[in-house]
């Protein structure tokens, strides 16, 4: 076989040391693609440091926890990463379509967790192939919300640590500063789900 005669295909691997890996790395592990979502570094007295790492399966959704010691290699791989549109759900599944071809995949909504309220209908997510197959979206890190509820504002209060609960349009509650009222939207970041700025 000649070197020309590679067929690089869009995802690439690399291999890290088990105390490099980070949140939202995906690894390959055990034949599966696992992504971290809980990094937790951890230097005991004796013996070396090691990663305890909570992974969750991109294909499944079972979750794992695996200790990686920092001499441990662990392949990291890097997903093709497209933008796409999002256009409905159901029975727990979401649609998104290519801007560009205007194909359609579906995902599961659970991958989204915590986040999936603040996908809006039109809103355009990142998703991740591995090959052809979509395994992963990622919402942009800034969402713009509706305040349906919240105390009202109390005038001369500036004290921006007194922050109160406020719920969104999307059911989801925040805590926001004392200076914003019902009916403001604001902007929520989508990997805090805090408060960021008035919108």
């Amino acid at each position: 076989m000649q070197p020309s005669d590679i067929v690089w295909t869009h995802w690439v691997m690399a291999k890290i040391n088990g105390n490099e890996i980070r949140i939202g790395n995906v690894l390959e592990h055990n034949g599966g693609l696992w992504a971290a979502v809980k990094v937790d570094h951890v230097k005991p007295g004796k013996g070396g440091a090691f990663a305890q790492v909570e992974m969750r399966n991109l294909r499944n959704g079972s979750k794992l926890n695996e200790r990686f010691r920092s001499a441990d290699k662990v392949e990291k791989v890097r997903l093709e990463q497209k933008d796409q549109q999002f256009l409905y759900e159901t029975d727990g599944m979401l649609t998104f379509m290519d801007i560009e071809t205007y194909e359609q995949i579906e995902l599961p909504a659970e991958l989204l967790g915590d986040r999936r309220p603040f996908l809006q209908d039109g809103m355009i997510a990142v998703i991740e192939f591995h090959e052809e197959e979509a395994l992963n979206a990622r919402l942009p890190q800034k969402v713009t919300c509706k305040i349906v509820e919240t105390e009202p504002v109390v005038k001369g209060q500036t004290a921006a640590n007194s922050f109160k609960p406020a719920i969104l349009d999307n059911g989801v509650r925040v805590m926001v500063p004392p200076f914003v009222g019902q009916d403001e939207d604001i902007v929520v970041n989508t990997e805090t789900m805090e408060y960021s700025e008035r919108a």
